[in-house]
């Protein structure tokens, strides 16, 4: 489908392109860049309402300054389609966030306009600081600006990385993009800040004046800015007594400023150019700006709506032909109120994804015990731990690939200690369009490598309401990962059933060769053992291990006692994961067999659809059955194949 953009986007290839018009120019650009992106996004689905919130800025920014030279470093990176269209990839806009077309964040191999790789939160004032550092060191003459949303500006590196930048006199400019959300609504004290400051109408009319003053006598030079910037900082200090928060770590701090006024926005921008050192501008924007469903509906929705009718902005759903079962997330939320209203220990903790995980079920009917904690994963867990250790039972629901960020908390915090924090890892395994940065790949690995922590995971959803309730029983650290998307069970809501730690189920009996699976990906593997049915050899066995840590030795020696050839399946990373975990209990126990190992690869995996990746690391449905014919005509017995 040919996307067309309008008649002055189509004349910019390049950010030095647009630099060739005049000023009076940019808001019609803002406006077809705005159109463009609601044309592709409608149609190919993708991140949407901060975008669309930063068109004017971004326009400013690649305007201003002489991109790629100048460094430009976008945090998280939802809102980049704007600079993906401007910087020599509006052609191929519409392969964004699918296999093997353009990732639906900034990444350095993609364009030297990408001036850092982000997907995960509170990334950007770190890395502009280190290349501001850099240039200096080198003495290059370079810009280096931070653009950073108040929903990442909670995340604990956002305020390391602003401690340093006070006092390293680097040129760096931090762009505070101020929606008030993330993808919820943003929570916390620096929330509130924000809002005083730009809710305060005194401040901002002799705030609006300063700012008229310093255009007027710009041409005078660096004193009359040193002038102004004085009877700035008495303002501040005489109209709001808490407003010194920036200038207390040494920042310049300008705004608020309307971050949808393209011009003035080129003005400030242009300003600030010749201000050195560390300086902060606060725009006000509002997510969806331009787009009325958009602007006026649920934000949370419109962060990423999937497909939409562009003209009603009615998402376009696509009617299942039968009943489907729930997504995996929903069963957790629901599962956690039954079990909270059953035990009133249970607390529910999640840094900034109460609706990604379904915590906000659980918000909406106990808000005394239900807590987003921002986009601060490593104090969700020590939060979390400071609840268990006064006698509560936390559930810490975060995404796996999020969870990365905490793993000293949960090593230092809850698992040192013997917390009984339940770790519920959400979006475990390979994610789909989000890519590289959001893979849950790696999670079976690190934390089967914690003493006293507990790694299990359920084939379907009947067996996350059995982990869910054992887990809150156990008195231990125990993690629970389960994947993106739907389960298999159409009648979930089944009566919830202790299961004893380290124990696993037999799903299907076979004499020649074994397959043990971990989590939900087991389901593929039932439905490859079908497959083979179907071409005559029936002779496979079929085993859930349910616990990665620790294994049901009882069932792995009957497994290697019976089988001299076993395939191993996960969603996860094959170095050190789950197959990892069975060829270590094989070679102690000195069986001596062929194991092949079904997982995810040593490499980064890119973006696609769940079954595109699963096909790209070989362990879709006829990879399995693949692995199975080949395995049953070798006659090995005694290697390991990874």
């Amino acid at each position: 489908m040919q996307f067309k953009p309008g008649e002055l986007l189509e004349k910019i290839n390049t950010p030095k392109d647009l630099r060739t018009l005049p000023e009076s120019e940019l808001s019609k650009v803002c406006d077809q860049l705005r159109d463009f992106i609601v044309d592709v996004v409608s149609n190919k689905g993708g991140h949407f309402g901060a975008s669309l919130g930063v068109v004017e800025l971004t326009v400013a920014l690649h305007y201003v300054f002489n991109t790629p030279d100048d460094l430009l470093v976008w945090d998280v990176g939802h809102q980049a389609y704007g600079h993906k269209i401007l910087t020599e990839r509006r052609a191929q806009f519409h392969t964004n966030r699918v296999y093997k077309g353009l990732s639906g964040f900034p990444k350095i191999s993609e364009s030297p306009y990408d001036a850092f790789g982000v997907g995960h939160s509170s990334t950007s004032i770190s890395a502009a600081l280190g290349m501001a550092v850099a240039s200096d060191y080198k003495n290059e003459d370079r810009q280096h600006i931070a653009v950073i949303g108040d929903g990442a500006m909670t995340g604990g590196m956002a305020f390391e990385a602003l401690n340093m930048a006070g006092v390293s006199n680097s040129n760096l400019l931090v762009v505070l993009n101020d929606n008030c959300m993330s993808i919820d609504p943003n929570v916390g004290a620096l929330k509130e800040y924000l809002t005083d400051i730009t809710a305060s109408h005194t401040y901002n009319k002799i705030k609006d004046e300063v700012w008229n003053l310093l255009g007027k006598l710009s041409s005078f030079g660096k004193t009359t800015q040193e002038v102004v910037s004085k009877v700035e900082s008495a303002i501040k200090s005489a109209m709001l007594s808490n407003s010194n928060f920036f200038e207390s770590l040494n920042f310049r701090y300008f705004g608020p400023i309307d971050g949808h006024d393209v011009d003035h926005l080129v003005s400030v921008l242009s300003d600030l150019k010749d201000i050195p050192g560390p300086k902060i501008l606060h725009c006000v924007t509002k997510k969806g700006k331009g787009y009325k469903p958009a602007e006026q509906g649920n934000q949370t929705k419109w962060h990423a709506p999937g497909l939409f009718n562009k003209e009603t902005g009615e998402i376009v759903k696509i009617a299942p032909q039968n009943p489907e079962p729930p997504k995996f997330q929903d069963v957790f939320g629901h599962t956690i109120v039954e079990l909270a209203e059953q035990n009133k220990k249970i607390m529910g903790i999640t840094p900034a994804m109460p609706t990604g995980s379904s915590l906000n079920i659980m918000m909406k009917a106990m808000p005394d015990r239900a807590f987003d904690v921002g986009i601060a994963e490593q104090h969700a867990v020590t939060f979390s731990a400071g609840l268990a250790k006064n006698g509560l039972i936390p559930f810490c629901n975060i995404y796996s690939s999020f969870m990365q960020r905490a793993y000293d908390q949960v090593i230092h915090d809850v698992a040192i200690q013997n917390l009984p924090v339940v770790f519920c890892l959400d979006r475990a395994g390979l994610v789909g369009a989000d890519g590289p940065t959001h893979h849950g790949a790696y999670d079976i690995a690190y934390m089967r490598a914690i003493p006293n922590l507990i790694v299990s995971a359920p084939i379907n959803e009947s067996e996350l309401r059995n982990l869910m309730y054992t887990a809150q029983l156990e008195e231990k650290p125990f993690v629970i990962r389960y994947p993106r998307g739907k389960g298999v069970l159409l009648n979930w809501k089944t009566p919830m059933q202790k299961i004893k730690i380290g124990t696993g189920k037999k799903l299907q009996s076979g004499d020649r060769l074994a397959i043990l699976s971990f989590g939900a990906i087991g389901n593929l593997a039932a439905k490859a053992i079908e497959q083979l049915k179907d071409q005559g050899v029936d002779s496979v066995a079929h085993y859930d291990l349910r616990f990665a840590k620790p294994l049901d030795q009882v069932m792995l020696h009957e497994v290697f006692t019976k089988f001299k050839k076993v395939i191993t399946l996960e969603d996860g990373c094959l170095m050190g994961g789950f197959g990892s975990a069975i060829l270590e209990f094989k070679s102690d126990n000195d069986y001596i067999c062929s194991v092949k190992r079904l997982g995810i690869p040593d490499k980064v995996v890119e973006h696609g659809t769940q079954q595109e990746l699963y096909s790209e690391c070989n362990f879709n449905v006829q990879d399995i059955v693949d692995a199975a014919h080949e395995l049953l005509s070798s006659n090995q017995q005694s290697s390991s194949v990874a």
